[in-house]
């Protein structure tokens, strides 16, 4: 066999796929609106391209073969796979739509309490928020804006500086009372520490931890930053977190920021979307809405 056979034309693998699923060449026939000869012909054309028998006689119908059980299981991904793009397409051609990609922490704690005032602004807008890390790209996934760690640098591409994060100290409000009231070098004795696995390991952040949470034992470690943020909102212990992640917590008085403790500054977030060819006027809204509600300077150029 060619390390590379030639593909089956759609047309005989939807009859091949309509009899296996019905059993029956004359049901497959009425569902394609087609004759039975018309299907036994694609059959054949099929078993003959494959070189093997796809279907055998079972009284008045059919049954597949080892052959054609595998082929049908092939044959039935492939075509899930074909709506699921075609539903993606359908769907992406509404003008109303936007598509943003961004770190899952700062949807969750940023983004995401912002989106009703975006559409105030922007009643025809919905958006769809992905936190789908993977597309590098504005033009991937039908992406219309990109908000990321790094500038894209990709070319055709517009790309801002949009907002400030830091790694701060925080503690649900019980807890942060009763810290408030004791000596900063007793804190230890009144609670313990949650802690965010890769923070352990970074050669930057893991110093800072060291230093402003190294004499707390630890009650818990995770590796989701959603999961460190919603142990400390249940006052299970102080945590160090991503000022973005924990914005709406602390705005709404679900979290306080703990007096006495440092905060380490990280790179800003970026913005972007494709310079040329936007798909709709709606993306140039959102993006400037966005940019408006973002506080990096507007004057640090890409590096």
């Amino acid at each position: 066999m060619s390390a590379n056979p030639r593909l089956p034309s759609l047309k005989l693998l939807l009859g091949f796929e309509a009899a296996a699923r019905l059993g029956n060449y004359t049901r497959a026939a009425d569902e394609l609106y087609v004759s039975p000869s018309a299907i036994s012909h694609q059959i054949g054309q099929l078993e003959q391209q494959i070189g093997q028998a796809l279907f055998r006689r079972k009284g008045r119908g059919v049954e597949l073969t080892i052959a054609g059980q595998l082929l049908h299981a092939t044959v039935l991904r492939s075509i899930e796979v074909m709506r699921g793009g075609l539903a993606r397409i359908e769907t992406y051609a509404d003008a109303d739509l936007v598509t943003l990609v961004c770190p899952a922490p700062v949807a969750h704690g940023w983004l995401q309490p912002r989106l009703e005032r975006l559409q105030r602004l922007l009643p025809a807008l919905c958006p769809i928020v992905t936190v789908d890390q993977s597309a590098r790209f504005v033009d991937q996934l039908d992406i219309d804006i990109a908000i990321t760690h790094q500038p894209l640098r990709q070319r055709d591409v517009v790309d801002r500086p949009f907002l400030d994060d830091a790694r701060v100290v925080v503690a649900a409000p019980a807890l942060a009372a009763t810290l408030a009231a004791t000596p900063r070098a007793e804190h230890p004795q009144h609670a313990r520490a949650l802690g965010l696995e890769s923070d352990l390991t970074d050669e930057r952040v893991a110093p800072f931890v060291r230093e402003q949470l190294g004499d707390f034992a630890r009650a818990a470690i995770y590796d989701d930053p959603r999961l460190l943020l919603d142990a400390a909102l249940r006052g299970r212990g102080v945590a160090l977190v991503s000022s973005l992640l924990a914005a709406d917590s602390i705005a709404r008085r679900r979290l306080r920021l703990l007096d006495g403790y440092d905060e380490l500054a990280q790179a800003p977030l970026w913005i972007a979307r494709a310079e040329h060819g936007v798909r709709s006027e709606l993306v140039l809204a959102v993006f400037e809405h966005l940019c408006a509600m973002g506080d990096a300077p507007r004057s640090r150029a890409v590096a």
